[in-house]
């Protein structure tokens, strides 16, 4: 029984195998392959950082070209404000709060700006509802020289000729955005007062009943865009200066009663 334990011991105790070829085997499995999957660690770790030092490097470069262009928008202030202000300002020179104030007034006298029954005015609604002076009110048109015409009219007539209905189409297409056309008719001082009043009138009627055929708008589309005003010859009379405006007749004598017998057309750009 001893004899018999003892050759089972010598059987399993390592080192006591005949040759040791089976420990030899066994000892690279055990021992020596651990130690070569972990000598390899420090060249397997090598790519890796190579890699994230690149990334790093894109990083930090795109960090770089942000703060350059932070820099270069910090140098040159205000320059995408110029950009809009420059669009906000897209309309002409003459459309000054003051020109605006006293625009605005004589449309609301005229009926443009409200929903009123009244459209247009005659020499009184200016006078009491606009309360602007003769000079004043012409001066409202000056910087309208080029952009309107002044349509000519025989005496005592209300009959608006080709050369008057040539002037006025060419004014009335070159819209350009504006929002309202004015029509300013008047009379010269030949006959009363009443008779002129009623003369210029219907020197106003007969330019919107031409807007009413050539435009192919309604009368409704028409009122809110065209402003009717008629002085006769009370109120804000033109000088013979205004002979040099754009005119229908300009191969006639013109001076201060020819310039009266007239409507003055222009589309006004001002936004209010």
């Amino acid at each position: 029984m001893n004899s018999r334990f003892k050759d089972l011991m010598r059987d399993v105790m390592p080192g006591n195998s005949p040759g040791g070829g089976d420990d030899e085997q066994r000892a690279p499995a055990e021992f020596v392959e651990p130690p070569e999957r972990g000598s390899g660690g420090p060249s397997g770790v090598l790519p890796g950082l190579i890699v994230a030092a690149a990334a790093l490097l894109v990083v930090v470069g795109i960090v770089a070209n942000a703060v350059s262009s932070a820099k270069a928008r910090l140098g040159t202030p205000g320059k995408k404000d110029q950009v809009v202000a420059t669009a906000q300002e897209s309309e002409v020179a003459y459309c000054t709060p003051g020109f605006k104030q006293v625009l605005e007034r004589v449309l609301h006298s005229c009926g443009l700006s409200t929903e009123t029954e009244r459209r247009g005015c005659k020499p009184s609604d200016i006078k009491t509802f606009a309360a602007i002076e003769d000079s004043d009110f012409n001066a409202l048109f000056h910087p309208l020289k080029d952009r309107g015409g002044v349509l000519m009219f025989d005496e005592g007539s209300d009959v608006l000729d080709d050369a008057g209905k040539k002037l006025l189409d060419e004014r009335w297409f070159e819209r350009k955005g504006a929002r309202y056309f004015f029509v300013v008719a008047r009379a010269s001082k030949t006959g009363t007062a009443a008779q002129n009043r009623a003369l210029s009138h219907r020197r106003a009627n007969s330019v919107m009943f031409h807007l009413q055929e050539t435009s192919g708008e309604d009368i409704e589309e028409l009122n809110r865009k065209v402003g009717l005003l008629w002085l006769g010859n009370e109120f804000a009379q033109l000088s013979g200066e205004y002979c040099g405006w754009p005119r229908s007749r300009i191969d006639t004598e013109c001076g201060e009663e020819p310039i009266n017998r007239s409507a003055f057309v222009s589309w006004v750009d001002c936004r209010l």
